[in-house]
Protein backbone atom coordinates (compact mmCIF):
# COMPACT_ATOMS: atom_id res chain seq x y z
CA UNK A 1 0.00 0.00 0.00
CA UNK A 2 1.44 3.53 -0.96
CA UNK A 3 2.06 6.22 1.24
CA UNK A 4 -0.52 8.38 -0.78
CA UNK A 5 -2.95 5.93 -0.52
CA UNK A 6 -2.61 6.20 3.80
CA UNK A 7 -2.89 9.87 3.15
CA UNK A 8 -5.60 9.74 1.32
CA UNK A 9 -8.18 11.48 4.13
CA UNK A 10 -6.61 14.37 6.32
CA UNK A 11 -6.67 14.20 9.72
CA UNK A 12 -8.53 17.12 11.25
CA UNK A 13 -6.71 18.71 14.35
CA UNK A 14 -9.41 20.17 16.42
CA UNK A 15 -6.79 23.34 17.33
CA UNK A 16 -5.61 24.11 14.02
CA UNK A 17 -9.06 23.90 11.68
CA UNK A 18 -10.26 26.44 10.25
CA UNK A 19 -13.82 25.35 10.84
CA UNK A 20 -13.50 23.33 13.90
CA UNK A 21 -17.41 21.74 15.01
CA UNK A 22 -18.33 22.96 18.08
CA UNK A 23 -19.33 20.58 21.20
CA UNK A 24 -23.08 21.96 20.84
CA UNK A 25 -23.30 21.18 17.32
CA UNK A 26 -21.58 17.70 17.91
CA UNK A 27 -24.11 16.63 20.46
CA UNK A 28 -26.82 18.27 18.48
CA UNK A 29 -26.14 15.96 15.63
CA UNK A 30 -25.48 12.66 17.79
CA UNK A 31 -28.71 13.25 19.68
CA UNK A 32 -31.46 11.28 16.98
CA UNK A 33 -29.37 8.59 16.82
CA UNK A 34 -29.00 7.88 20.39
CA UNK A 35 -33.17 8.42 20.74
CA UNK A 36 -33.68 5.80 17.68
CA UNK A 37 -31.03 3.30 19.43
CA UNK A 38 -32.80 3.81 23.26
CA UNK A 39 -35.96 3.38 21.11
CA UNK A 40 -35.18 -0.23 19.49
CA UNK A 41 -33.52 -1.48 22.68
CA UNK A 42 -36.56 -0.41 24.38
CA UNK A 43 -38.62 -2.16 22.11
CA UNK A 44 -36.59 -5.36 21.70
CA UNK A 45 -37.04 -5.53 25.83
CA UNK A 46 -40.35 -5.37 25.49
CA UNK A 47 -40.83 -7.77 23.10
CA UNK A 48 -38.37 -10.24 24.89
CA UNK A 49 -40.91 -9.53 28.33
CA UNK A 50 -44.19 -10.97 26.02
CA UNK A 51 -42.16 -13.64 24.76
CA UNK A 52 -41.25 -14.88 28.53
CA UNK A 53 -44.66 -14.01 29.59
CA UNK A 54 -46.14 -16.38 26.95
CA UNK A 55 -43.47 -19.20 27.26
CA UNK A 56 -43.40 -18.91 31.29
CA UNK A 57 -45.51 -21.94 31.86
CA UNK A 58 -43.99 -23.92 30.14
CA UNK A 59 -40.47 -23.32 31.39
CA UNK A 60 -39.03 -25.33 33.82
CA UNK A 61 -36.67 -24.63 36.41
CA UNK A 62 -34.60 -27.81 37.41
CA UNK A 63 -32.44 -28.35 40.11
CA UNK A 64 -29.07 -27.67 37.77
CA UNK A 65 -30.30 -24.14 37.40
CA UNK A 66 -30.88 -24.37 34.00
CA UNK A 67 -33.81 -23.33 32.19
CA UNK A 68 -35.61 -26.22 29.55
CA UNK A 69 -38.81 -25.20 27.27
CA UNK A 70 -41.38 -28.09 27.86
CA UNK A 71 -44.21 -28.37 25.30
CA UNK A 72 -48.03 -28.09 26.47
CA UNK A 73 -48.62 -31.49 25.50
CA UNK A 74 -45.34 -32.90 27.47
CA UNK A 75 -46.31 -31.19 30.86
CA UNK A 76 -49.36 -32.81 30.03
CA UNK A 77 -48.48 -36.35 30.12
CA UNK A 78 -45.62 -36.02 32.32
CA UNK A 79 -48.62 -34.79 34.95
CA UNK A 80 -50.13 -37.87 34.43
CA UNK A 81 -46.93 -40.45 34.00
CA UNK A 82 -46.38 -39.39 37.74
CA UNK A 83 -50.09 -39.66 39.22
CA UNK A 84 -50.09 -42.13 41.90
CA UNK A 85 -52.64 -44.87 43.05
CA UNK A 86 -52.94 -43.44 46.59
CA UNK A 87 -53.33 -39.71 45.38
CA UNK A 88 -56.05 -40.68 42.39
CA UNK A 89 -58.04 -42.87 44.77
CA UNK A 90 -58.05 -39.92 47.53
CA UNK A 91 -59.36 -37.53 44.92
CA UNK A 92 -62.10 -39.73 43.22
CA UNK A 93 -63.11 -41.76 46.48
CA UNK A 94 -66.88 -40.64 48.03
CA UNK A 95 -67.92 -42.44 51.29
CA UNK A 96 -64.52 -43.86 51.45
CA UNK A 97 -65.87 -46.49 47.93
CA UNK A 98 -64.30 -46.25 44.80
CA UNK A 99 -65.98 -47.67 41.67
CA UNK A 100 -62.84 -48.90 39.81
CA UNK A 101 -62.47 -50.82 36.35
CA UNK A 102 -59.21 -51.67 34.44
CA UNK A 103 -59.54 -50.62 30.55
CA UNK A 104 -56.85 -50.99 27.88
CA UNK A 105 -57.27 -48.33 24.56
CA UNK A 106 -59.21 -51.15 22.55
CA UNK A 107 -62.22 -51.27 25.25
CA UNK A 108 -62.90 -47.45 25.88
CA UNK A 109 -65.91 -47.42 23.44
CA UNK A 110 -67.52 -49.93 26.13
CA UNK A 111 -65.85 -47.45 29.14
CA UNK A 112 -67.78 -44.95 28.14
CA UNK A 113 -70.79 -47.18 27.23
CA UNK A 114 -70.47 -48.33 30.72
CA UNK A 115 -69.76 -44.49 32.07
CA UNK A 116 -73.43 -43.40 30.58
CA UNK A 117 -75.00 -45.85 32.42
CA UNK A 118 -73.35 -45.17 35.57
CA UNK A 119 -74.17 -41.31 35.16
CA UNK A 120 -77.81 -42.28 35.21
CA UNK A 121 -77.36 -43.74 38.89
CA UNK A 122 -75.29 -40.83 39.85
CA UNK A 123 -72.38 -42.78 41.40
CA UNK A 124 -70.10 -41.83 38.54
CA UNK A 125 -68.10 -39.64 40.29
CA UNK A 126 -66.65 -42.27 42.41
CA UNK A 127 -65.28 -44.01 39.19
CA UNK A 128 -61.50 -44.79 38.83
CA UNK A 129 -60.09 -46.09 35.47
CA UNK A 130 -57.27 -48.27 35.80
CA UNK A 131 -55.68 -47.60 32.62
CA UNK A 132 -53.18 -50.75 31.21
CA UNK A 133 -51.69 -48.10 28.53
CA UNK A 134 -50.46 -44.85 28.18
CA UNK A 135 -53.10 -44.10 25.75
CA UNK A 136 -56.09 -44.92 27.87
CA UNK A 137 -54.45 -42.52 30.58
CA UNK A 138 -53.85 -39.51 28.34
CA UNK A 139 -57.48 -39.95 26.88
CA UNK A 140 -59.09 -40.32 30.19
CA UNK A 141 -57.43 -37.73 31.62
CA UNK A 142 -58.07 -35.27 29.13
CA UNK A 143 -61.48 -35.56 28.90
CA UNK A 144 -61.81 -36.53 32.70
CA UNK A 145 -59.40 -35.14 34.78
CA UNK A 146 -58.01 -37.35 37.57
CA UNK A 147 -60.42 -40.52 37.01
CA UNK A 148 -57.61 -42.09 35.67
CA UNK A 149 -54.41 -44.11 36.71
CA UNK A 150 -51.51 -46.14 35.13
CA UNK A 151 -50.11 -48.74 37.53
CA UNK A 152 -46.61 -49.95 36.29
CA UNK A 153 -45.47 -52.04 34.61
CA UNK A 154 -47.60 -51.10 31.24
CA UNK A 155 -48.83 -54.09 29.28
CA UNK A 156 -48.60 -54.17 25.22
CA UNK A 157 -52.17 -53.51 24.90
CA UNK A 158 -52.53 -54.98 21.16
CA UNK A 159 -51.65 -58.47 23.22
CA UNK A 160 -54.41 -57.71 25.78
CA UNK A 161 -57.90 -57.99 24.85
CA UNK A 162 -58.25 -61.39 22.86
CA UNK A 163 -59.96 -63.23 25.18
CA UNK A 164 -58.14 -66.78 25.81
CA UNK A 165 -54.56 -65.47 24.80
CA UNK A 166 -51.53 -65.49 27.09
CA UNK A 167 -51.83 -61.13 26.34
CA UNK A 168 -55.29 -61.54 28.16
CA UNK A 169 -54.24 -63.43 31.16
CA UNK A 170 -51.61 -61.49 31.44
CA UNK A 171 -53.85 -58.16 31.35
CA UNK A 172 -56.55 -60.01 33.72
CA UNK A 173 -53.91 -61.36 36.00
CA UNK A 174 -53.10 -57.91 37.48
CA UNK A 175 -56.61 -57.30 38.52
CA UNK A 176 -56.65 -58.87 42.05
CA UNK A 177 -53.11 -57.16 42.47
CA UNK A 178 -54.52 -53.43 41.43
CA UNK A 179 -58.02 -54.11 44.07
CA UNK A 180 -55.89 -55.92 46.77
CA UNK A 181 -53.40 -52.19 46.81
CA UNK A 182 -56.83 -50.39 47.28
CA UNK A 183 -57.87 -52.54 50.14
CA UNK A 184 -54.68 -51.91 51.76
CA UNK A 185 -55.12 -48.52 51.18
CA UNK A 186 -58.56 -48.40 53.48
CA UNK A 187 -61.16 -47.67 50.99
CA UNK A 188 -64.16 -50.07 49.98
CA UNK A 189 -63.84 -50.67 46.17
CA UNK A 190 -66.47 -51.88 43.41
CA UNK A 191 -64.56 -53.50 40.55
CA UNK A 192 -66.68 -53.80 36.87
CA UNK A 193 -66.22 -55.28 34.00
CA UNK A 194 -66.64 -52.45 31.33
CA UNK A 195 -69.00 -54.86 29.22
CA UNK A 196 -72.04 -53.66 31.55
CA UNK A 197 -74.67 -51.95 32.10
CA UNK A 198 -76.54 -50.48 35.11
CA UNK A 199 -80.22 -50.34 35.07
CA UNK A 200 -80.14 -49.61 39.01
CA UNK A 201 -78.01 -48.18 41.48
CA UNK A 202 -76.16 -51.85 43.08
CA UNK A 203 -75.14 -50.21 45.89
CA UNK A 204 -78.50 -50.48 47.58
CA UNK A 205 -78.23 -54.43 47.33
CA UNK A 206 -74.90 -54.94 49.07
CA UNK A 207 -77.00 -55.87 52.43
CA UNK A 208 -74.95 -56.15 55.63
CA UNK A 209 -71.28 -55.60 56.47
CA UNK A 210 -70.11 -58.63 54.61
CA UNK A 211 -66.05 -59.16 53.45
CA UNK A 212 -66.71 -59.77 49.95
CA UNK A 213 -70.00 -59.73 47.61
CA UNK A 214 -69.80 -61.17 43.83
CA UNK A 215 -72.46 -62.35 41.37
CA UNK A 216 -72.88 -66.22 39.85
CA UNK A 217 -71.67 -67.01 36.44
CA UNK A 218 -74.70 -69.57 35.80
CA UNK A 219 -77.33 -69.60 33.09
CA UNK A 220 -79.46 -72.29 35.53
CA UNK A 221 -82.74 -70.58 36.75
CA UNK A 222 -82.41 -69.84 40.79
CA UNK A 223 -85.30 -69.08 42.89
CA UNK A 224 -86.09 -65.60 43.50
CA UNK A 225 -85.41 -66.73 47.64
CA UNK A 226 -81.94 -68.44 46.44
CA UNK A 227 -79.47 -68.63 49.34
CA UNK A 228 -76.56 -65.75 49.53
CA UNK A 229 -73.77 -67.88 50.34
CA UNK A 230 -71.32 -69.37 48.35
CA UNK A 231 -72.95 -72.12 45.88
CA UNK A 232 -71.33 -75.72 46.27
CA UNK A 233 -68.39 -76.53 43.55
CA UNK A 234 -69.48 -77.67 40.23
CA UNK A 235 -68.49 -80.59 38.05
CA UNK A 236 -64.33 -79.30 37.79
CA UNK A 237 -64.54 -78.91 42.22
CA UNK A 238 -65.01 -75.15 42.07
CA UNK A 239 -68.10 -72.81 42.12
CA UNK A 240 -68.89 -70.79 38.71
CA UNK A 241 -68.62 -67.10 40.29
CA UNK A 242 -68.23 -64.48 37.84
CA UNK A 243 -65.05 -62.08 38.64
CA UNK A 244 -66.36 -59.25 36.56
CA UNK A 245 -68.64 -57.75 39.08
CA UNK A 246 -67.12 -57.87 43.46
CA UNK A 247 -67.33 -55.62 45.59
CA UNK A 248 -64.96 -55.99 48.80
CA UNK A 249 -64.60 -53.70 52.11
CA UNK A 250 -61.33 -53.42 53.75
CA UNK A 251 -61.15 -56.36 56.14
CA UNK A 252 -58.87 -59.08 56.56
CA UNK A 253 -61.21 -61.58 54.97
CA UNK A 254 -61.37 -59.52 51.51
CA UNK A 255 -57.48 -59.45 51.45
CA UNK A 256 -57.29 -62.86 51.97
CA UNK A 257 -59.59 -63.96 49.15
CA UNK A 258 -57.22 -61.98 46.69
CA UNK A 259 -54.49 -63.06 48.32
CA UNK A 260 -55.15 -66.36 47.85
CA UNK A 261 -56.53 -65.68 43.78
CA UNK A 262 -52.93 -64.35 43.62
CA UNK A 263 -51.24 -67.02 44.85
CA UNK A 264 -53.46 -69.49 42.53
CA UNK A 265 -52.79 -67.64 39.41
CA UNK A 266 -49.01 -68.43 40.45
CA UNK A 267 -49.97 -72.14 40.68
CA UNK A 268 -51.87 -72.14 37.43
CA UNK A 269 -50.46 -70.11 34.98
CA UNK A 270 -51.23 -69.57 31.27
CA UNK A 271 -50.48 -72.40 28.64
CA UNK A 272 -51.36 -72.84 24.89
CA UNK A 273 -53.22 -76.23 26.26
CA UNK A 274 -55.14 -73.97 28.99
CA UNK A 275 -55.78 -70.62 27.74
CA UNK A 276 -56.93 -70.11 30.63
CA UNK A 277 -57.77 -66.64 32.61
CA UNK A 278 -58.00 -65.06 35.95
CA UNK A 279 -61.56 -66.53 36.66
CA UNK A 280 -61.15 -69.77 37.50
CA UNK A 281 -58.05 -69.02 39.95
CA UNK A 282 -60.81 -66.48 41.44
CA UNK A 283 -63.27 -69.37 42.03
CA UNK A 284 -60.44 -71.59 43.70
CA UNK A 285 -59.47 -68.92 46.03
CA UNK A 286 -63.14 -68.23 46.89
CA UNK A 287 -63.75 -72.35 47.99
CA UNK A 288 -60.54 -72.40 49.45
CA UNK A 289 -61.23 -69.20 51.98
CA UNK A 290 -64.81 -70.02 52.30
CA UNK A 291 -64.74 -70.86 56.08
CA UNK A 292 -62.74 -67.90 56.92
CA UNK A 293 -64.11 -65.34 54.81
CA UNK A 294 -67.92 -63.49 55.20
CA UNK A 295 -69.10 -63.64 51.37
CA UNK A 296 -72.66 -62.99 49.90
CA UNK A 297 -74.03 -63.80 46.50
CA UNK A 298 -75.72 -61.34 45.20
CA UNK A 299 -79.28 -62.25 43.81
CA UNK A 300 -79.29 -63.51 40.50
CA UNK A 301 -82.92 -61.62 39.46
CA UNK A 302 -80.67 -58.26 39.78
CA UNK A 303 -77.42 -59.44 38.78
CA UNK A 304 -77.75 -62.00 35.81
CA UNK A 305 -75.26 -63.55 33.60
CA UNK A 306 -75.53 -62.69 30.17
CA UNK A 307 -76.24 -66.80 29.48
CA UNK A 308 -79.36 -66.03 31.25
CA UNK A 309 -80.42 -62.46 30.18
CA UNK A 310 -79.60 -62.51 26.62
CA UNK A 311 -81.15 -66.14 26.42
CA UNK A 312 -83.77 -66.62 28.23
CA UNK A 313 -86.70 -63.94 27.52
CA UNK A 314 -88.96 -65.49 29.95
CA UNK A 315 -87.17 -65.04 32.51
CA UNK A 316 -86.56 -61.70 31.55
CA UNK A 317 -89.95 -60.95 30.95
CA UNK A 318 -90.72 -62.52 34.55
CA UNK A 319 -88.26 -60.36 36.58
CA UNK A 320 -88.93 -57.00 35.04
CA UNK A 321 -87.89 -54.26 36.89
CA UNK A 322 -85.55 -56.70 39.09
CA UNK A 323 -82.89 -56.11 37.16
CA UNK A 324 -80.05 -53.95 38.46
CA UNK A 325 -76.31 -54.48 35.86
CA UNK A 326 -76.24 -56.68 33.22
CA UNK A 327 -72.99 -58.33 31.67
CA UNK A 328 -72.49 -59.42 28.05
CA UNK A 329 -70.20 -62.31 28.67
CA UNK A 330 -71.38 -65.85 27.27
CA UNK A 331 -70.50 -64.35 23.35
CA UNK A 332 -66.60 -62.95 22.52
CA UNK A 333 -65.44 -60.31 20.15
CA UNK A 334 -66.21 -56.52 20.32
CA UNK A 335 -68.69 -56.40 17.16
CA UNK A 336 -70.68 -58.95 18.71
CA UNK A 337 -70.70 -57.58 22.03
CA UNK A 338 -71.80 -54.31 20.09
CA UNK A 339 -74.49 -56.05 18.22
CA UNK A 340 -76.03 -57.86 21.14
CA UNK A 341 -75.82 -54.46 22.87
CA UNK A 342 -77.58 -52.79 20.80
CA UNK A 343 -80.21 -55.26 20.06
CA UNK A 344 -81.08 -55.04 23.24
CA UNK A 345 -81.24 -51.14 23.44
CA UNK A 346 -78.19 -51.27 25.73
CA UNK A 347 -75.60 -49.72 23.15
CA UNK A 348 -76.06 -45.91 24.59
CA UNK A 349 -73.01 -44.72 23.21
CA UNK A 350 -74.91 -44.14 19.76
CA UNK A 351 -77.46 -41.72 20.98
CA UNK A 352 -76.65 -40.55 24.76
CA UNK A 353 -72.34 -39.66 24.64
CA UNK A 354 -72.94 -36.52 25.80
CA UNK A 355 -73.92 -37.79 29.02
CA UNK A 356 -70.75 -39.17 29.73
CA UNK A 357 -67.61 -37.42 31.11
CA UNK A 358 -65.85 -38.37 28.38
CA UNK A 359 -68.31 -37.26 25.78
CA UNK A 360 -68.50 -38.97 21.98
CA UNK A 361 -64.89 -40.59 21.68
CA UNK A 362 -63.72 -40.97 17.96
Amino acid sequence: MSSASLHQRPLHNPLTDSNPVSPRSSQTSQKPTSFLQYRTTLLLLLSLLVILGVLYPYIQFPENGFLSYTSKSNLFESKWRDYSLPKAAAFVAKNNTLIVCIVSEPYLPFLNNWLISIVRQKQHEKVLVIAEDYATLFKVNERWPGHAVLIPPVLMSQTAHKFGSQGFFNFTSRRPRHLLQILELGYNVMYNDVDMVWLADPFQYLEGKHDIYFMDDMAAVKPLNHSHGLPPPGKKGRPYICSCMIYLRPTNGAKLVLNKWIEEMQIQPWSRAKKSNDQPAFNWALNKTAGQVDMYLLPQSGFPTGGLYFRNKTWVKETKGMHVIIHNNYIVGFEKKIKRFRDYGLWLVDDYSSESPLGRLE
